[in-house]
């Protein structure tokens, strides 16, 4: 299992260059962090780049650290976190993005790399209220 983590690390490294804020190991998966203004392009290259090459959005969830640490969390307060599967190299890997304003949050979509997130961007949406820039049918998912 470690190997084919470094394996995924290192593919990740070449692919990525210089848009990786943060990758660590939890749980027996990567961790990606990358900066809002790389998100879009970045889950382009991972779902394009044969070296990587994560054709499914498994999830996609909003995700709110007001809370997190008893209170004590410094960073941002919204992220929006992606699980994402390479059919072709059987490997897994979450993808976390925050968003660069707490009063008004707002990611790119990725509907326009995997479909499939238009729901899960709705959900967050009407959950958390985090906006996602260039979805095409932005609008609450839950009945009133």
């Amino acid at each position: 299992m470690a190997a084919k983590l470094e394996q995924l690390k290192g593919a990740l490294d070449s692919s990525l260059a210089g848009k990786i804020v943060s990758l660590s190991e939890s749980l027996g998966e990567l961790t990606l962090v990358v900066d809002a203004k790389d998100y879009s392009a970045t889950a382009r290259c991972l779902r394009d780049d044969p070296a990587v090459r994560f054709e499914e959005l498994v999830d996609l969830c909003g995700v709110d650290y007001s809370g997190f640490g008893e209170g004590r969390w410094g960073g941002r307060r919204f992220a929006v976190v992606s699980h994402l599967l390479s059919l072709a190299h059987n490997w897994r890997l979450r993808l976390r993005v925050f968003a660069p304003e707490d009063d008004f949050p707002v990611v790119d979509s990725l509907t326009g790399v995997w479909p499939n997130a238009d729901w899960y961007e709705r959900e967050a949406f009407d959950l958390f209220g985090i906006m996602f820039a260039g979805h095409a049918d932005l609008r609450r998912i839950l009945t009133d």
